[in-house]
């Protein structure tokens, strides 16, 4: 069949549209800088029958990016949306979809490329003390920087007026506008965790990852109890190191979306890859993950031969042909799908795909993981409720999704 001109210019647009539509899907992960890669994974790139669904229950966010549930009211969450806006949100029990609620947050934010409002969290006595923590990238002329700042808005009065900003504890320079890292997390030691990416552009230029004199490309770990700014616990495990940063808790981390402490006090980070492969970390204190010596476990830079004496393995990983941008996620501890407790379930924000990931029980073996499916979704985060059920967010379509049995 020949194709005349209004047939082929048809034919154009159509591959306009999906590349188009190929660059939207990765708007938290490299899209310029990333290639097509190897196809060699330890998961495979084939798509798997679906086993759970993503059901909608909120809607209306714009570029939601993280999601935290309300000490002690758990139906009521907070969504940030990547512009830099927190909403308080009102999740229905049942199936449905309500749209989204009262602003907590609004802020002047960077929001071009992976700058923006990235990261909360609730201090471990919210209940008592209304604080909380937020990171985001502060659009007030001083150029491009990391800031981790501490607000007040007590539990009863959510909903009914905005949050107060309290004091500014941490602020990092960003060379460039990607791999910003984002999250704040309190782990079970009650301090405050904080994922910093290598700082921008590919391939790590300024070689951060691997500097313990820099904050970039690292996870940090700090007391945010202590006034007028925050401590450093004692056991840090860089605090007697000359010239290194005595917040850095673990190093050479590419640009870790996502991160989260299993119930044995692990932190499990999504870390997300170069050209080749994504990762999923399992951080402890004073490890060296390998950017940008490695890409997962493989050679980076130098391409062949590199020195691994000292480097942690990944759990997991898995190459171009499953996904392009890993989000990591949460260990499910619900009811409402029993065969998958315990497993840590996470996601490529691309491709769609999901996982349910057996964790090891050793630091360098591999976890075991099956495909729960590939979704229509691109998830930017995950969050869990008091009862342990997991929720997702959608960053294009701006949704709330409850994980829930087929």
């Amino acid at each position: 069949m020949r194709l005349g001109i209004f047939g082929w210019a048809a034919v154009v647009a159509v591959l306009i549209l999906l590349l188009v539509g190929l660059a939207v899907r990765r708007p938290l992960a490299d899209w310029l800088e990333g290639s097509a890669g190897a196809a060699t994974s330890r998961s495979s790139g084939a798509a798997s029958p679906q086993r759970v669904r993503f059901e909608p229950i909120a809607s209306g966010f714009s570029e939601p990016v993280d999601l935290q549930f309300v000490p002690g009211r758990p139906a009521e969450a907070i969504v940030l949306e990547k512009g830099g806006r927190a909403r308080l949100v009102r999740l229905p029990q049942a199936q449905g979809v309500e749209m989204s609620g009262s602003d907590v947050v609004s802020l002047a934010v960077h929001k071009h490329s992976e700058l923006g409002l990235l990261g909360l969290a609730f201090h471990p006595r919210y209940a008592d003390n209304g604080l909380f923590y937020l990171n985001d990238n502060p659009k007030d002329g001083e150029g491009l920087r990391t800031r981790v700042s501490e607000w007040e808005l007590p539990r009863d009065e959510l909903g009914k007026r905005a949050a107060r900003h309290v004091r500014t504890l941490l602020e990092v320079d960003q060379p460039y506008s990607n791999h910003d890292g984002g999250q704040v997390a309190f782990g079970p030691d009650n301090y405050l965790y904080i994922g910093m990416g290598d700082g921008g552009s590919r391939g790590d230029p300024q070689n951060a990852s691997q500097n313990l004199g820099s904050l970039l490309g690292k996870m940090l770990r700090i007391d945010v109890d202590a006034k007028p700014g925050y401590a450093v616990p004692a056991d840090n495990p860089f605090v007697s190191t000359p010239g290194a940063r005595p917040e850095i808790w673990a190093y050479g981390l590419r640009n870790p979306w996502r991160f989260s402490f299993d119930p044995k006090q692990r932190l499990i980070a999504g870390d997300v890859g170069q050209d080749s492969f994504e990762e999923i970390v399992w951080v402890g204190a004073g490890e060296n993950h390998g950017w940008k010596v490695r890409e997962a476990a493989h050679c980076y830079s130098p391409p062949d031969g590199c020195d691994t004496r000292g480097l942690v393995d990944p759990i997991f990983e898995y190459g171009r042909a499953a996904g392009q941008s890993v989000t990591g996620g949460h260990v499910y501890l619900g009811e409402k799908v029993p065969w998958l407790r315990d497993k840590y379930v996470f996601a490529d924000h691309v491709s769609g795909r999901v996982w349910a990931l057996e964790l090891p029980e050793r630091k360098n073996e591999l976890g075991r993981a099956e495909e729960l499916g590939r979704f229509p979704h691109a998830i930017s985060a995950f969050g869990r409720d008091a009862d342990g059920e997991l929720y997702a967010l959608d960053f294009n379509q701006g949704l709330v999704l409850r994980l829930a049995p087929l």
